[in-house]
């Protein structure tokens, strides 16, 4: 730490170059946006997620959480919960928008960046402090030049490696800065419970409190040994976490690995039509998500789940690959109607269509010979429409039918 209490960190990283990491995390993102675009909603607890019964909450505002609201919760829960709330479905094309707005301001600040998802980034800020400052001086711009580019904020932690960067950030929720510096980490992460260390999930965490590991401090105590014989090597990565060890680097200019929607439906579809219908719907979603970030898939994969929690998926390459919605669908159309033919009583609770191997589009020439040059046209067209007016504004009639229709 200098004389002005500004963070300094070394190490980590061969030769003298300095290792700064920060990770840079939006508030409540959605909820957030649907708060600033709408002001009559500032204050109010917002809930953006699938609206029936069978919905999943995708973010909810710090107003809502106060009342134990949370994503990944059942809409259905978060309803009992906070039965005054209110509750939104989300506007991905829309909330991509902004996105790319919060991505450009990091940009400026390093190219050495790291998307993790649309409101979440590591910046290497190693080659940043020559021109910027200190790590701290950077966090506050990054605040600063978000809220002025977006009307949002966003919590910044700052160390040494990203683990310890990340867990900056979530201490420091909402709205938050903080440093970690090397002579702090162990005060910091020792009287943590171990399901707060990175890929400890519930089953992990269940391991280790029956073995009476309960704070990262018992965990470092106990030594490898221990740890290996309860968790293998994941017990021996996690006790690296518990010393603050991580040597990752930041890995920027990472295409995405793959781009997913899926839907939980209220009643049971029981028509093939119904089902290709809102195929159709997650069609579109994730090949404008896809034309967005300039990327075309190689593969697409279904994701089929029959009552009560039976999932399968099925999949198909792309030659070449596309973003083109109609190739995608007619793709995804056939691995479905193969399925439904062959399942025993073809039912489905959950659809979801993804696409991965995903590669950047190198134009027409590259991705889509054999489809006329009007359909991406078409689809570009239909991507402006609903960026600027919602998702969903503009769809295909082949995705728009009443359940029940012949």
């Amino acid at each position: 730490m200098t004389e002005s209490g500004d963070m300094v960190f070394t190490g980590g990283d061969p030769g003298p170059r300095l290792r700064a990491i920060a990770h840079v995390d939006m508030d409540a993102f959605y909820a957030a946006i649907e708060q600033r675009d709408r002001p009559e909603l500032l204050g109010q607890p917002v809930v953006v997620g699938g609206l029936g019964p069978r919905g999943v909450v995708a973010t909810a505002s710090y107003e809502a959480r106060r009342f134990g609201v949370r994503s990944a919760m059942p809409t259905a829960r978060a309803r009992r919960l906070c039965p005054d709330g209110i509750y939104l479905s989300p506007r991905m094309a829309h909330y991509v928008s902004v996105s790319k707005e919060v991505f450009s301001v990091f940009r400026r600040v390093t190219p050495e960046l790291e998307g993790l998802s649309l409101d979440e980034a590591f910046l290497d800020l190693g080659r940043s402090l020559a021109l910027f400052g200190t790590p701290m001086e950077i966090g506050a711009r990054i605040k600063a030049e978000v809220l002025l580019a977006t009307g949002l904020r966003c919590s910044v932690g700052l160390a040494s490696n990203k683990f310890l960067a990340k867990l900056a950030s979530e201490l420091s929720k909402p709205d938050g800065l903080r440093a970690l510096a090397p002579e702090n980490v162990q005060e910091t992460l020792d009287p943590l419970p171990v399901g707060r260390l990175w890929t400890v999930g519930p089953v992990a965490e269940a391991r280790l409190q029956a073995a009476g590991i309960q704070t990262v401090a018992q965990m470092r105590s106990v030594g490898d040994v221990r740890l290996r014989a309860v968790l293998g090597a994941h017990g021996l990565a996690l006790g690296r976490l518990a010393r603050g060890e991580d040597d990752r680097p930041v890995q920027p200019n990472q295409t995405e690995r793959s781009l997913a929607a899926e839907e939980t439906v209220d009643i049971d579809l029981a028509t093939l039509a119904d089902a290709l219908a809102l195929l159709m719907r997650l069609v579109e979603r994730v090949a404008e998500r896809a034309r967005a970030h300039a990327l075309v898939a190689r593969v697409v994969t279904l994701k089929l789940r029959v009552p009560p929690f039976e999932t399968s998926t099925r999949r198909a390459l792309l030659e070449p690959p596309t973003h083109a919605t109609d190739r995608l669908h007619a793709a995804a159309s056939t691995l479905l109607g193969r399925w439904w033919t062959q399942a025993p009583v073809p039912r489905l609770r959950l659809l979801g269509v993804s696409l991965s191997e995903l590669v950047p589009d190198s134009g027409p020439a590259a991705g889509d010979l054999f489809v006329p040059p009007a359909a991406g046209g078409r689809d570009t067209l239909v991507d402006r429409i609903n960026q600027r007016f919602g998702s969903g504004a503009i769809r295909r009639a082949r995705g728009v039918r009443d359940r029940g229709s012949p």
